[in-house]
């Protein structure tokens, strides 16, 4: 089964609807991804099938609760979540940022190749980065624990702005020791069509 079949399978256990183009575009990316990983070891996953599991499913399920148009993704790795969502969210603008040049080199491609006009990518650590507008949603995927990053992210959100922390298992414990400048608001569990194990998303705001 082509990796364009797979994805409209995996499609089909969700509630999310992409245009033929999108989908072209998400499997054009596994395809970037699997040519770049070879030379710059970008993910631990070599397998494109896993890929369009572990990093294209597992991206987009988070589109339905985007709310706002500006969002800013922390520790964006090789661009993930933010290239998948930019991909089917074209009305959002998306700033993807992180430390590593060699991860920069490779969105820098990615979004030229997928012809991305929603994309912003900037090298910098967070807690150096000062925008100029400040974003409706402050989103990370692995990217450290719900204390540092909110910590390091808090100058982000502009004022009814939100983080979203894409984690596996509730983290009950990060929740229960947030600062009182932050509020938990809600957990959302999130359905990965063929993933194993358990995957979430975490709402906060700033009091």
């Amino acid at each position: 089964m082509s990796l364009l079949n797979q994805l409209q399978q995996m499609l089909l256990k969700t509630e999310l609807e992409l245009s033929d183009k999108q989908q072209i575009q998400l499997i054009q990316l596994v395809e970037l991804l699997a040519k770049w990983n070879k030379a710059y070891n970008l993910t631990s996953v070599r397998d494109p099938q896993q890929m369009l599991v572990k990093h294209i499913m597992d991206s987009i399920v988070v589109s339905p609760h985007l709310q706002g148009k500006r969002i800013i993704d922390v520790g964006t790795g090789p661009g993930l979540p933010g290239l998948p969502l930019a991909i089917i969210n074209p009305d959002k603008q998306f700033v993807l940022l992180d430390s590593l040049g060699k991860r920069l080199r490779f969105i820098r491609q990615a979004v030229l190749e997928l012809g991305l006009k929603n994309v912003e990518f900037i090298q910098s650590r967070v807690e150096e980065y000062l925008p100029e507008e400040k974003f409706d949603v402050v989103l990370s995927r692995a990217f450290a624990s719900l204390e540092d990053m909110l910590f390091w992210c808090k100058h982000l959100p502009n004022e009814k702005g939100h983080f979203l922390a894409l984690k596996g298992q509730l983290p009950k414990q990060e929740i229960e020791k947030l600062d009182q400048q932050f509020t938990f608001i809600e957990s959302i569990t999130l359905q990965v069509p063929n993933l194993e194990g358990e995957r979430c998303l975490v709402k906060v705001e700033l009091v």
